[in-house]
Formats: C-alpha cells, structure tokens, sequence
C-alpha cells in the first residue's frame, strides 16, 4: 500500500511497463515485487533562470535574469517521455532568453517587457508541451546595464526633462499672452478698469512689509495731458502765423510812409543842405522803379 497526496498523481510501473491507470489521491494498492510507484508533483513550480549576458541589436551588452512558473499537465509524459523535466525546463528557458535578448533592443528590454514576456513564454512552451509541461508564466526580473550605459540613460533623461520643461514654459508664456491681449483690449474699453488694477497693485504692495514707496499717478491726468500737448501745439502754431501776418502788415505800412518828400526852402546866409536819395522798400522795389530824392540849396 502507497499513499498519494492531493497534488500528486501516480505512475505504476509492472515489471517495468508503464499501466494506463493514474491513481489519484489517496491509498495505491499494489502487487508484491512486481510493482512500482512513480509519484509525479502537479503543483506550480518556481524556478529562477540564471542571469544571462547577452548583445541587444542595438549592439548594448546586458545581463538578463527571469524566472518561469509552471506545473504538470501530463504525469504519464512527464515519467516517460522525459528523464529530469525541471532541468529540461531550465536549459530551454537560458537558450531561449539568450536568443530574446540577441532579438530585441535596450528600449525593449527597458519598457516593453509584457510583449517579451510573451514571446519568451511561447519559445519555452512549444518544447514543453511534448514533455507534458504547461508554462504558465514567465517573467524577466532584472536588466543589468554597464555603467557608462547608465549615465548616457541618466543624461538622455535629463535632456528629454529639460524638453519637456521648455516647451511647457513657452506654452504658458502663449497663453498668457493671449489672456493679457484679452484684458487690454476690456481696459481699452473700460477705462475705470486699468484705474482699478493700479489700486489693486497698490493693495498688493502695501500688504507686505517692505521699505517701498508707491505713489500711485491717476491715469486720468495722463490722458489729459495727452489731450493737452496737442492744442498746446496748435495755438502755438496760430501765434506763430499772426505774429508772421503782423510783420508783414507792419512792413507794408513802413513803405507806403516812406515816400519821396521836397526839399526845404533855404535862406541866402544858410548853408547848404543836401538830403540823401529815398531807399524803397523791398517789396516796392519789385514792383516799382526806385525813384531818387533832390537835392537843393
């Protein structure tokens, strides 16, 4: 009598044939020296794949480990068929993780593990379904990388943060603009509202304990000197233009006083008294012949 235990399956071997009956859980009876039991294990079993070296296609060395799960689907197979099927499992689970690594590249290995999760499991689990071995998963625990490999990672890293922070910076700095585009054209309608924003910055200020000074200028006054420096210009280019017309009227009337005038009667005893020839104007000497004073004694 031979006891099986709930995860086992039995395997009867009479005179060294294999019987067609698997005896379950619970009590095996067999015959006397001509019988032997075989007890095949149906739980999942662990088994750890050593770390492998290996040359990703991206020319990177590396070194890979995984580990496989994986039970008994076929106690007959796995007696017969098979001398040790845990040792066969782990030499098809190094050859295979070597052959994945030489198929992928270092980005893969990094951050695509579950598709070569897959792969790896179907390359282990076409070997072992003719032994009667499922697998049930396989998973690659840990890539080890040179260490000049890790700082060119760290520096690419830090490049593509670097990236990211600019474009984000030069995306707020648009919207912004377009929000502070936005409210100066509603200021631009609405003058009160830049009036209160600088009483709002005022009140800002003040909150804080700090040594500064504001004066706040009202921007109605700027507006109105703005207002004013045009007429300021305008009267004086009208003052301008009368002063011009006064010369002019002043001018005119000097010449029309300016005429030819006779010469004074002189006495016997006096001496004589010459006057100087008349100089036109010269506004009249354009449009009149200039004419010469007398002379007398």
């Amino acid at each position: 009598m031979r006891i099986v235990r709930q995860f086992e399956r039995g395997i009867v071997f009479r005179f060294g044939r294999v019987q067609s009956a698997i005896r379950g859980p619970g009590l095996a009876l067999l015959m006397p020296i001509a019988d032997r039991l075989q007890k095949v294990n149906l739980q999942i079993i662990t088994m750890p794949v050593p770390g492998q070296d290996g040359i990703t296609r991206d020319n990177v060395t590396v070194r890979v480990d995984a580990v496989v799960y994986f039970n008994v689907i076929d106690p007959m197979r796995v007696a017969v068929d098979v001398q040790d099927y845990v040792s066969a499992i782990g030499q098809v689970a190094q050859t295979s993780l070597r052959s994945i690594i030489g198929k992928s590249e270092l980005d893969d290995l990094l951050s695509n593990r579950e598709q070569l999760n897959q792969g790896l499991e179907l390359m282990i689990d076409s070997p072992a379904l003719g032994w009667g071995v499922h697998i049930d998963r396989v998973e690659i625990k840990d890539v080890a990388l040179p260490e000049s490999m890790k700082r060119s990672i760290a520096r690419q890293a830090e490049a593509e943060r670097e990236r990211r922070a600019r474009v984000i910076t030069a995306d707020g700095e648009l919207q912004a603009s377009a929000k502070l585009s936005q409210a100066a054209e509603t200021m631009a309608l609405h003058p009160a509202a830049l009036q209160l924003r600088l009483l709002q910055t005022v009140v800002e200020v003040a909150a804080e304990k700090n040594s500064t000074l504001v004066l706040p200028f009202p921007v109605e006054l700027l507006r109105f000197l703005e207002r004013a420096a045009p007429l300021e210009a305008d009267e004086t280019g009208r003052s301008a233009s009368a002063a011009a017309t006064r010369s002019d009227d002043v001018g005119r009337s000097a010449g029309a006083v300016a005429t030819p005038s006779d010469t004074a009667p002189a006495t016997d005893n006096g001496p004589s008294i010459s006057r100087a020839p008349h100089i036109p104007d010269a506004r009249q000497a354009e449009h009149a012949t200039p004419t010469g004073g007398r002379s007398t004694r």
